[in-house]
């Protein structure tokens, strides 16, 4: 509840305003969102920050990890550095 919705009954308490709600929409004057655009159509946007990668260096990021990880398992055991349960 809010007193801009409400105005005093003049008995102590409030009773709603008679006026409709203001539809804020109109305020959004960017043209970011298509307010200020003719037949309210939005713009396309494009996200600076989304580049996607590349299928081939992403595969080739993932398979290098997977076997360097693999050989720092196989050394560590190799050397003595972690041993299996006895």
């Amino acid at each position: 509840m809010s007193l801009q919705l409400h105005r005093p009954d003049g008995q102590g308490g409030i009773e709603p305003d008679g006026r409709p709600a203001p539809d804020y929409r109109t305020q959004l004057r960017n043209p970011r969102w298509g307010a200020a655009l003719k037949r309210d159509q939005l713009p396309s946007l494009t996200n600076p920050e989304m580049r996607p990668t590349g299928l081939l260096r992403s595969v080739l990021f993932w398979l290098s990890l997977a076997i360097l990880t693999f050989f720092v398992i196989v050394v560590g055991y190799g050397i003595g550095l972690w041993q299996f349960p006895a």
